[in-house]
C-alpha cells in the first residue's frame, strides 16, 4: 500500500505533508482531561494539611484511571486491526494490558500499609510520561492506524499528565 491510498475497508495512509492539526474536540476534551490533575497539584500545595492527603489520593486515582484508559485505547487499536484484515503485533497487546497492571501494583503499597502515595505517584508519573513511546512505535510501525494529529496530541497529554503526577509525587515527599 502506498502513501495516500487505501484498500477497501483498510486504513488510509496519509500522504506526506498531511496537516497534523489536532481537531477541536480531541484538543479541548484532552486538555480538559488535564484539569483534575492540575487541580490536585494546586490543592496539595496550597490547600493546607486538611487537603493535602486527599489531593494526593485523588491525584493518584486519576492518574491510575487515565493510565488504564490508555491501555484500553491501545487494546481497541489492536482489536480493530483484525477488522481491517491486519494483525496487531504482540507487543501492542502486551502494552495494552500493562497500564492496568502497573496501576494495580502501585496501589498495593497503600493496601498493605506502606508509605503512600508518594512513590506510587512517581512511578505512575514516569509511566504516563513514557506512554507516548508506545504511541510513537505504533505510528512508526503501522502508518494509518492512527490519525496524523495523534502524536502531537499524545505528546502534549502524556507530558502534561505525567508532569503533574510527578509534581504530586514531589509534594508527597516534601
Amino acid at each position: 500500500m502506498t502513501e495516500g491510498t487505501s484498500r477497501p475497508g483498510g486504513p488510509s495512509v496519509p500522504p506526506p505533508g498531511t496537516p497534523r492539526r489536532i481537531p477541536r474536540y480531541p484538543l479541548i476534551l484532552g486538555g480538559a482531561g488535564l484539569l483534575p490533575q492540575f487541580a490536585a497539584v494546586l490543592a496539595a500545595v496550597f490547600g493546607g494539611a486538611d487537603w493535602r492527603y486527599a489531593a494526593l489520593a485523588i491525584g493518584y486515582g486519576y492518574a491510575a484511571l487515565i493510565f488504564s484508559f490508555l491501555g484500553g485505547l491501545w487494546w481497541g487499536i489492536a482489536a480493530t486491526a483484525q477488522a481491517r484484515g491486519e494483525t496487531a503485533p504482540g507487543w501492542l497487546w502486551v502494552a495494552a494490558v500493562a497500564p492496568s497492571l502497573i496501576a494495580l501494583l502501585t496501589y498495593l503499597p497503600w493496601v498493605f500499609g506502606d508509605p503512600w502515595p508518594g512513590p506510587s505517584l512517581i512511578v505512575l508519573g514516569i509511566a504516563i510520561a513514557a506512554s507516548a513511546m508506545i504511541d510513537r512505535a505504533l505510528v512508526a510501525r503501522h502508518p494509518g492506524w492512527c490519525p496524523p494529529w495523534w502524536m502531537p496530541l499524545r505528546y502534549n497529554l502524556s507530558f502534561g499528565l505525567g508532569s503533574a503526577t510527578l509534581a504530586l509525587g514531589a509534594v508527597a515527599h516534601s
